[in-house]
C-alpha cells in the first residue's frame, strides 16, 4: 500500500484499529492476562520479548486480515522487531493493515484534573525512522480526569501541536485526548473536550487532517460534528476500561466511529492455547468489534 491507499482505506475502510502498544509499565500487566506470570522473567528484554511473541502471533494468525482489521498501533519495539522474518511494519502492510506507532512517554502527574504527555525530545528521530520502515501514522495519549477547563484546553493543546510535527514528517496523526471513564463529571468532560477539539481544528492548515482517539461518549452522539469534520479523516473510540461486551454496546450506539481497542481485543487470549484456539478466540474477538464498528443497529440490537 502507497501513502495515498493507505488514506483512503483509513479514510473509508469497514473494520477497527487493533492497538497492539502497551508500553514499559503496561506490559507485566498485558503479559499477566495473556496468561504469562512475572517470574517467567528475569530482564526487561526478556519481558519484551514475550510480549513480541504475543503480537507477532496475533498478526500472523490468517484471522488477522485488512478485511476487518484496517489499521495497528504499536510500540516502538514491536515496529523495530520482525514477524515471521519480515519487518513488522511490512508484515501489517502485507495482510492489508496500515501501521501506525505509539509515540508518547507517559504521562506527567496529574495537574488541573489532566495528565499532560512527558516531553519527547527525541521525536524528529523517532518519525524519520518509522517513516523509513513503511509506518504511516502515530498515536499519542494524554488523559482528563475531571472537568476543568484550563486542564483541558492544555491537553488539547499540546496534543495538536505534536500532531503538527507528526504532519510536519508526512504522517498522519492519531491524537488521543482519553477521558476516564471513572470520572464523574464525564458529560462536563466530553463537551469541553469537544469544543477544544472544534477550535484546534479551526487552526489547522487549509488540506491538513489529523485522526482523533476517543473514549466512548457518556451521551451518544456527543462527538458526530467531529465525524464528518473536513480536518478529520476518522474518529476511532478506545475501549477505556470497559469490557469488550460493553465496549461494543457503547461504540454500536455512536454512528461514524469506530474502535482503537487493545484490552477489549486480547482479553480472552492465553499464551497456553493451541494454534486453532488461539485463532478462534481472536477471531471472536474481530467479529465483535468489526459489528460494532460498522453495523451499528445489527450490534446494538445483538447486545
Amino acid at each position: 500500500m502507497q501513502y495515498s491507499e493507505m488514506t483512503a482505506k483509513m479514510a473509508d475502510g469497514d473494520g477497527f484499529i487493533a492497538a497492539l502498544d502497551q508500553s514499559g509499565g503496561s506490559t507485566p500487566k498485558a503479559l499477566k492476562g495473556y496468561g504469562i506470570e512475572e517470574d517467567a522473567w528475569s530482564t526487561e528484554e526478556e519481558m519484551f520479548g514475550l510480549i513480541h511473541e504475543m503480537r507477532a502471533r496475533i498478526i500472523s494468525s490468517s484471522v488477522f486480515s485488512g478485511e476487518k482489521v484496517i489499521g495497528a498501533i504499536l510500540f516502538e519495539r514491536t515496529m523495530d522487531g520482525t514477524v515471521e522474518g519480515v519487518p513488522t511494519p511490512q508484515a501489517l502492510i502485507a495482510k492489508g493493515v496500515v501501521p501506525f506507532i505509539k509515540i508518547d512517554k507517559g504521562l506527567e502527574d496529574e495537574a488541573n484534573g489532566v495528565q499532560l504527555m512527558k516531553p519527547m525530545p527525541t521525536l524528529d528521530e523517532l518519525l524519520s525512522r518509522s517513516k523509513a520502515l513503511g509506518v504511516y501514522g502515530t498515536k499519542e495519549r494524554s488523559v482528563i480526569n475531571s472537568a476543568n477547563a484550563e486542564g483541558i484546553a492544555a491537553v488539547v493543546k499540546q496534543q495538536f501541536e505534536i500532531g503538527a510535527q507528526v504532519l510536519s514528517h508526512g504522517m498522519m496523526p492519531i491524537i488521543e485526548p482519553e477521558v476516564n471513564i471513572k470520572s464523574e463529571t464525564r458529560a462536563e468532560c466530553d463537551a469541553i473536550l469537544l469544543a477544544e477539539i472544534l477550535k484546534n481544528l479551526d487552526a489547522l492548515p487549509e488540506g491538513q487532517q489529523v485522526m482523533l482517539k476517543l473514549s466512548l461518549p457518556i451521551v451518544p452522539g456527543t462527538f458526530d460534528p467531529l465525524i464528518d469534520h473536513p480536518k478529520v479523516l476518522r474518529v476511532v473510540a478506545l475501549s477505556g476500561g470497559y469490557s469488550r461486551a460493553d465496549a461494543c454496546v457503547e461504540l454500536a450506539k455512536n454512528k461514524g466511529i469506530i474502535a482503537s481497542f487493545s484490552r477489549a481485543l486480547l482479553s480472552d487470549l492465553r499464551s497456553q492455547m493451541s494454534d486453532a484456539e488461539f485463532d478462534a478466540a481472536l477471531g471472536e474477538a474481530i467479529d465483535a468489534i468489526y459489528l460494532g464498528s460498522t453495523q451499528k443497529a445489527e450490534a446494538a440490537a445483538a447486545a
